[in-house]
């Protein structure tokens, strides 16, 4: 797979992007990753892409020509097919697990447009983009860490790149639902226990107290996503019901 990362700070984007496993897997070559400097495409002699908005308010906005031309002759430099361009913008909609699903399965080539300043020239998004994503309901100074973002969780679910594919099949948001608790040595922190269900070695009842807890935390944490859930799966109501929290030994 190819990203292309359309940026006003390339050097930043690819040193996020050269650490730890997803440095590793790029190293290898499971997948590419090509960061293009916008200001290259500015006619302006000091490289200037950004100007004051129409109707007034603060800040500065990207201009139209440099991203749109950025855009245009970087999707030229492969022939990688299928390719999905999206804009990094809090005016896009939500990026959930399933869209990184998406991307991973349906296409070869992700081009990652990010904005800084206050936005992008809305005319360069409509034109060179098929989608607006943002990663949460708050605002950066820039696009680049959810491009970075978006790059990591799309990565991780190339064959190769993590150990074994159960490390992103079961794990939060992958079915839906939030991951259950986790636990590792000691068996005693501060007075608590690991649960004695995990020390059992009898599988279906650790599948089991995981399930529950997922279903759980779920409902405790993130009862939107809990809604959702049971309004697919309305048998995995009763569970929860039925089940609830299992106390630790202290």
């Amino acid at each position: 797979m190819r990203f292309d990362i359309l940026t006003l700070f390339p050097g930043y984007v690819d040193n996020v992007l050269s650490e730890s496993i997803i440095g590793r897997a790029r190293n290898s070559r499971l997948f590419e990753i090509y960061c293009h400097n916008i200001r290259d495409w500015s006619t302006d002699k000091n490289r200037r892409v950004d100007d004051t908005p129409y109707g007034g308010g603060k800040g500065m906005l990207m201009a139209a020509p440099p991203v749109y031309d950025c855009c245009t002759d970087v999707r030229k430099m492969s022939e990688i097919t299928p390719v999905r361009v999206i804009c990094t913008s809090p005016r896009g909609r939500l990026l959930t697990q399933e869209d990184v699903f998406r991307y991973s399965s349906e296409y070869n080539r992700l081009i990652i447009i990010c904005g800084h300043y206050e936005g992008i020239d809305q005319r360069a998004v409509d034109a060179a983009a098929d989608e607006e994503i943002s990663v949460g309901d708050y605002v950066l100074t820039g696009g680049e860490l959810p491009a970075c973002l978006l790059v990591d969780a799309v990565a991780r679910t190339i064959p190769g790149v993590l150990s074994d594919d159960e490390c992103f099949i079961r794990e939060s948001h992958s079915d839906g639902l939030l991951e259950y608790p986790q636990y590792t040595r000691p068996y005693d922190f501060m007075g608590v226990t690991v649960p004695d269900v995990l020390l059992s070695g009898n599988h279906a009842q650790i599948d089991d107290w995981r399930r529950m807890r997922s279903l759980d935390d779920t409902r405790e944490r993130r009862p939107d996503l809990y809604d959702r859930y049971v309004e697919n799966h309305p048998q995995e109501q009763k569970s929860v019901n039925k089940g609830g929290r299992r106390k630790q030994k202290t």
